[in-house]
């Protein structure tokens, strides 16, 4: 039997058969090409898309993963080795992440580069603590202008403390409500000007602060809504702690003005700042006490002055008072000597009578 096909039937095969080989491509390419980056998750990282959570601890990894998902809000990594936080560190093929929360503690991590969290324009957390900051960059926090929570407890070493007060004084940090910068034996307090944040909680917990200067006193009377932990640091309670002192007697902003103790002078060591008297940190009593001891001093002086003066002038008179006094001594001494020699000897009183 003959089969005919016509010329319109052959262009309908024709056609046919190409659309099942470009279908049959279409397949192929989809079967063989990567998964797309917004789905993967980084290598050694577990992944929760659900919650958009990416955890990546441990490993041997010495920087930030690069291929973060783009639905990622909240990135942990800890554990890394990550010495430094290179410019762009967060930024995946040059695009922004809608990222919110960030943990990069225990890390290691000793130095901060400029613009090292550009593309991170939604971050609202920071968390940076427990690594061992030796350098900060003054722009390393640029480009963090939703940032409302920054913790660097227990990382800045004393080398980068002054590098840390230019860090923080970034205009895009003018929406920080949180800052946590306890045992990082800071002195000070490393903000140039608190007014310059929207700051609503400073931690200062276990430094080595002993003392509050008056013009931070001052600031800290104007920005009212600040509450500022200084727990666990050495006071020196003499009278420069004098406006530190009243603004801990007369505000409420101090929450564990309770705990902080005095470390120095040794007479008022361990007494709690609130319990101490006025006059213990008054600098003008303490003023008008060295002022007194010196009058004293200069009294007393002029006094033995005065006597010395007097013995001298009645030299003459006074070595004749002594000479008798000697003489009125001798006679004496002689009366008591042959009154002596006459009782001696007992036998010879019982004769004579």
């Amino acid at each position: 039997m003959w089969i005919f096909y016509s010329a319109d039937d052959s262009k309908c095969l024709f056609s046919l058969w190409n659309q099942w080989c470009l279908c049959y491509a279409a397949v192929v390419c989809l079967l063989c090409s990567p998964v797309r980056t917004d789905d993967a998750c980084p290598s050694s990282c577990v992944c929760a898309r659900d919650s958009g959570t990416v955890t990546c601890r441990d490993g041997e990894d010495t920087e930030v993963p690069s291929d973060i998902p783009e639905w990622t809000s909240t990135l942990i990594v800890q554990g890394r080795n990550i010495s430094t936080l290179q410019r762009g560190a967060f930024m995946t093929n040059s695009t922004e992440l809608e990222m919110s929360k960030l943990s990069l503690s225990y890390n290691g991590i000793q130095v901060i580069e400029p613009y090292a969290f550009l593309g991170l324009p939604r971050l609202h957390l920071l968390d940076l603590s427990h690594n061992q900051l030796e350098s900060i960059s003054a722009r390393a926090f640029h480009g963090l202008p939703e940032l409302r929570s920054l913790f660097l407890n227990y990382s800045v070493l004393p080398v980068a403390t002054a590098q840390l007060s230019n860090a923080l004084s970034a205009q895009t940090l003018r929406n920080l409500h949180r800052l946590e910068l306890a045992g990082n034996q800071l002195k000070s307090i490393p903000l140039v000007r608190l007014d310059m944040y929207n700051l609503h909680v400073l931690v200062l917990i276990n430094n080595s602060i002993e003392r509050i200067g008056r013009e931070n006193v001052t600031n800290l009377y104007q920005q009212r809504h600040i509450r500022v932990y200084l727990s666990l640091n050495p006071f020196w309670c003499d009278c420069e702690l004098e406006s530190f002192y009243y603004w801990l007697k007369n505000s409420s902003q101090c929450p564990d003005a309770g705990h902080l103790l005095c470390s120095e002078p040794e007479a008022k060591r361990w007494i709690p700042v609130e319990k101490l008297r006025g006059e213990d940190v008054d600098c003008m009593n303490e003023n008008l006490e060295a002022v007194s001891y010196v009058f004293l001093g200069i009294v007393l002086a002029l006094i033995g002055v005065v006597f010395l003066m007097v013995l001298y002038l009645n030299r003459g008179g006074i070595k004749r008072w002594l000479n008798n006094i000697r003489e009125a001594c001798r006679d004496q001494m002689e009366v008591y000597h042959y009154r002596y020699e006459q009782d001696s000897d007992p036998r010879l009183a019982n004769v004579a009578v």
